[in-house]
């Protein structure tokens, strides 16, 4: 069996008919809004924020889904999604992949006609992982406090649909992430995203940088801030 032939989880709405084995998740809100990141940023989506992280970054903007969650059953999950009438659907934390049952939500969301996509921060395998699912990496940065947090592996299970993501505090932080690319001759297949972290690196200034070294990734800012602020359930 290959690395991408993981076996395959139970999904949609064999799910519903099954309440007695139906995995849960520790779910931390769930709502519809734009994307504020990543390669599919500004379309209508719905956030499944789950609960749980396995990194303490400097500069994390939810902190408060490191513990408190409501434990649901997928089937109930997929339901509320399905409930929001919106066609796209992100899987974030916290970490989502430090719940077991989260390639069964990605697969159950797919089958249920959903595009599914996930942001997750590099420290986990995703050959688990549907084959069809988005998949948002972090790279972390020194300044982040979990700059060796990233598992080289995960490059070679990244397609073109695929992107990596790194978060940027300083002109310190932009000089390894470009020492980075080099050395892993990036970007490869996925596309590269440099974001600076909101209030700490003017994006204008990285933005020179970027124009400056020539660079092949992409600028992007938080659109959900741009738009409404650094709050939740936005």
């Amino acid at each position: 069996m290959s690395h991408r032939e993981a076996p395959q989880a139970v999904g949609g709405e064999r799910y519903l008919n099954r309440p007695q084995t139906e995995p849960t998740l520790l779910l931390n809100e769930l709502y519809a809004s734009v994307q504020g990141e990543g390669p599919e940023q500004g379309y209508p989506t719905v956030l499944v924020r789950l609960t749980g992280c396995n990194l303490r970054c400097s500069y994390c903007d939810s902190a408060f889904a490191f513990f408190k969650g409501q434990r649901v059953a997928l089937g109930e999950v997929v339901r509320r999604v399905a409930s929001h009438e919106i066609r796209r659907v992100l899987v974030t934390g916290g970490e989502p992949m430090a719940q077991a049952a989260t390639p069964a939500l990605c697969r159950a969301l797919l089958d249920a006609g959903r595009a599914v996509s996930i942001e997750t921060n590099g420290a986990y395998d995703l050959g688990c992982l549907p084959g069809e699912v988005l998949k948002v990496v972090d790279v972390k940065a020194p300044a982040s406090g979990e700059g060796g947090s990233f598992q080289l592996p995960v490059l070679g299970e990244l397609d073109r649909k695929d992107v990596l993501k790194f978060v940027l505090s300083s002109r310190e932080d932009y000089l390894w992430a470009v020492d980075f690319l080099a050395r892993h001759h990036l970007p490869g297949p996925a596309g590269v995203l440099f974001s600076p972290v909101w209030g700490l690196l003017d994006p204008a200034a990285l933005a020179e940088w970027i124009v400056g070294d020539r660079l092949e990734v992409r600028l992007q800012v938080q659109l959900h801030k741009v738009l409404w602020g650094n709050k939740r359930g936005v």
